[in-house]
């Protein structure tokens, strides 16, 4: 339980990404759309040092982790829709496989919600048996590798 009120407000600012999970319509969208300038960042931080990148990632994942596992606790629901800093990282993760520019960031973005929303396996699987911040930012972070994976082979076809 979260009783400190500081604690609290930080959990929900992050949890939402800045209030974007509450979003009226499409709050997972909104989430990821706060996540997707970090794309071509990490992207273009990764061809200069992948420890460094992937050390963002890891922490971003980690941190998302414990907010989400903390916002259910406030919204008194599993990954409950107004948690999206798992869009977040599930996009920072997509971002150590696609190449960088906008272009790709948005082409990630696409595969990521496309991903996001089917759970292909495991991500499904994370999505109805994992509890707690594992299991809300699990399927996410399955979803970003599955979309890095597409939207380099799709660039390659293109």
């Amino acid at each position: 339980m979260v009783t400190n009120p500081t604690v609290r407000a930080l959990v929900l600012v992050l949890a939402t990404a800045g209030g974007a999970g509450y979003a009226p319509v499409m709050p997972g969208t909104a989430g990821s759309l706060v996540g997707l300038p970090l794309v071509p960042w990490l992207a273009r931080e990764r061809v200069a040092s992948w420890p460094f990148a992937s050390g963002v990632v890891l922490v971003l994942v980690l941190v998302a982790v414990w907010v989400a596992g903390r916002a259910e606790t406030i919204f008194g629901a599993h990954d409950h829709s107004s948690i999206v800093i798992d869009e977040v990282a599930g996009l920072a993760v997509a971002a150590l496989i696609v190449p960088d520019g906008w272009g790709a960031a948005c082409l990630a973005f696409a595969c990521f919600r496309f991903f996001d929303v089917v759970k292909p396996f495991p991500a499904g699987l994370i999505d109805r048996r994992v509890r707690g911040g594992i299991g809300v930012v699990g399927d996410d972070v399955v979803a970003g590798l599955y979309a890095g994976i597409a939207t380099r082979l799709l660039l390659e076809v293109l």
